[in-house]
Order: structure tokens, then C-alpha cells, then sequence
């Protein structure tokens, strides 16, 4: 069934919109899931959490991309939920890895952020650094630091090597932190 057919369900209050959207979009959010939580019943959970946010916010919301708007609630709740859990089943690693390579840029650390700006801010000058760079390096950005996947798969998707992988992660987190610093008045590492 096609995302607007879906999304119609949804707008008609037809449960089936839950079935269809699960049946499309399953293995995509469990793979989003999955790179941020170890734990299967939290995975499982937060997927089941992301088909209920959808029923309950379509409508009003009207997504223009259905994959990319469950993806966002996957994404999110799986973000909250390690934020919730202070026993330490927080992720695969690779949520981990991701999150202290960004660590790194002054401006992602809380007191920083609290302190002088707010987290929309950061985004819309993420957003403008990734509009600006050529596509292969923003899908390369964005698989490691919103799907959190690992060096190694990222590489086999773009049929690059891991170091190179590497090396453009660590000059775009340069790049970035200088945007930030210029535009944002933080403080460059």
C-alpha cells in the first residue's frame, strides 16, 4: 500500500493504518531501533510506542514522507528511553560511539547548550552545514549520527573503506564545530 493510502487510513481513523504502516515500515524502524538499543523488549517496545504515536498524531500532522516520520519517532523515543534508563542498557554501541564523537563539539555538551543557546538553534545550523555539503558526505553525516550506523556499514553502503569513512567524519565534525563557533559564538575544540 502506498504512504498516502496510509496515511488516508489514518485520516479516516481506520485501524488498519497501524497494520499497513508496521507491514511497510517494520524492519526500516527496527534497524533505527536496534543501532540505539541493546535490549530486544526496549526495541520491541519502542517500536510498538512508534504505530501508537502515529495513530495519535495523524491527524492533525499530515506527513509528506511516512518512512521518514516514523523513523523520527522511532528515532526519538529510542533517544528518550535511554535517557530514562540510568542502569546502563543504553545502546549496541554504536548509539554511544556517535554520541561521544559528537561530544567532542563543545556546543553539543548540556551547560553549553542551557547556557547559550537553545537545541532549534543547533539544529538550524546543522541543517544549513548539511545543506551545504555535496550529498555523498551529508548521507555519510547522517547515517552515522541520526540512524547511528556503524563505521563498518556505512562504509559497505557507499562502497567506501572505513578509514575514509573516518577521516570525513572527523573533518566534518571540524567543519562543523568552526560553523558553530562562527555562527554561534561556542567555543572550537
Amino acid at each position: 500500500m502506498k504512504d498516502e493510502e496510509i496515511i488516508e487510513l489514518y485520516w479516516n481513523r481506520d485501524q488498519r493504518a497501524i497494520r499497513e504502516t508496521q507491514n511497510s515500515y517494520q524492519r526500516y524502524c527496527g534497524k533505527i531501533a536496534g543501532n540505539i538499543l541493546a535490549s530486544f523488549e526496549d526495541r520491541e517496545e519502542c517500536l510498538n510506542d512508534t504505530w501508537l504515536n502515529a495513530w495519535n498524531s495523524i491527524p492533525p500532522q499530515r506527513p509528506e514522507s511516512l518512512k521518514a516520520y516514523v523513523g523520527r519517532i522511532t528515532r526519538n523515543l529510542c533517544l528518550n528511553r535511554i535517557k530514562h534508563d540510568s542502569a546502563g542498557k543504553r545502546s549496541t554501541g554504536e548509539a554511544d560511539a556517535s554520541f561521544e564523537e559528537l561530544a567532542e563539539l563543545e556546543s553539543f555538551s548540556e551547560d553549553s547548550v542551557e547556557a547559550q543557546i537553545s537545541a532549534k538553534a543547533i539544529a538550524g545550523e546543522i541543517n544549513a552545514f548539511l545543506a551545504a555539503q555535496p550529498a555523498d558526505r551529508r548521507k555519510v553525516f547522517v547515517r552515522r549520527y541520526f540512524y547511528f550506523d556503524s563505521i563498518q556499514e556505512i562504509a559497505e553502503r557507499y562502497g567506501l573503506k572505513e578509514s575514509t569513512v573516518k577521516s570525513t567524519l572527523l573533518r566534518m565534525r571540524r567543519e562543523l564545530a568552526k560553523q558553530l563557533d562562527t555562527h554561534m559564538g561556542g567555543t572550537e575544540k
